[in-house]
């Protein structure tokens, strides 16, 4: 049975000290480690039980992470910057069990008002849902068998190969994979949860990998900072995530995705500063820019 996120990052007033949340965070999110989009959630469920207004919806957060975050209980404590007639800005500390900083986020809650509805992009061009290449779990070496955070989602792939396979071959620095949760994420008007979308935007290595290629290096990429935007809400399950990584150097990287509802609609984006730890190999020099 598949995890459900609402509940595995559902906070917890403390009684006694005033904009203080406890939440315990399951294992079933786990890469190595908690999925930092999931623990940015976690300290996002804490600013919107401080705000206590649901008109009040998540629009942008900057999240740091200051020091690895381990599952079980967190503490969240939150301080309201600004709370005006149309906007909230809170910033929100958390920590696991050690007590050591661990992510500091400041976040931006808007009600919705009169304005234009603009479309900006056109939708990319990628395998369409039914198209997409279904993820093989049936494979040792692939990390939806291997991560428990991947058991909680279903994924197409939408451009780009199934990177863990011998066959791969080095392309482009873009990847795109349809996602949906095995447990849908729902807020009280049957919109996807807007909390739900940073541990999906929280996954942009993919289209580093596909620009390195295969070969015997190997890495890791915790996330130095992540920021999300979300402008759009959608009833629909599956959402399309569309990375683009745009430079890697001096052991760090930077990479941004948009992310699409399966009819077209714009919905968020997202910007991740990386550090990349060596796993195996030495660092290539790639230039994928003509790809």
């Amino acid at each position: 049975m598949s995890a459900d996120l609402a509940v595995d990052t559902a906070v917890r007033a403390d009684p006694e000290t005033p904009g203080r949340y406890h939440t315990v965070l399951p294992d079933h999110w786990d890469f190595l480690m908690p999925s930092g989009g999931v623990v940015m959630t976690c300290a996002l469920r804490a600013a919107v039980a401080e705000l206590a207004d649901p008109q009040l919806r998540f629009a942008s957060a900057t999240t740091m992470f200051c020091t690895p975050i381990k599952n079980g209980p967190l503490v969240s404590d939150v301080v309201v910057l600004r709370r005006g007639g149309s906007a909230a800005q809170v910033r929100v500390a958390l920590r696991d069990g050690s007590g050591e900083p661990g992510l500091e986020v400041l976040a931006t809650f808007l009600r919705e008002r009169k304005g234009p509805d603009v479309r900006c992009l056109p939708f990319p061009r990628v395998r369409s849902l039914d198209e997409a290449l279904p993820v093989d779990n049936g494979s040792r070496s692939s990390p939806h068998v291997l991560l428990r955070f991947h058991h909680q989602l279903e994924y197409r792939i939408a451009d780009g190969q199934r990177f863990w396979q011998p066959d791969e071959t080095a392309g482009p620095a873009r990847y795109a994979r349809w996602v949906r949760y095995r447990t849908p994420q729902r807020d009280a008007s049957g919109r996807i949860d807007r909390l739900a979308l940073p541990p999906l935007i929280d996954m942009m290595p993919a289209a580093l990998h596909r620009a390195i290629g295969p070969g015997d290096y190997r890495f890791f990429a915790p996330s130095l900072d992540l920021t999300t935007y979300v402008i759009d809400d959608t009833a629909r399950e599956w959402l399309l995530f569309a990375i683009t990584a745009r430079r890697a150097r001096a052991g760090w990287a930077i990479a941004d995705v948009d992310v699409w509802d399966d009819e077209g609609r714009y919905l968020a984006h997202g910007v991740q500063a990386m550090f990349l730890r060596g796993a195996s190999g030495e660092p290539p020099v790639v230039d994928a820019s003509g790809r």
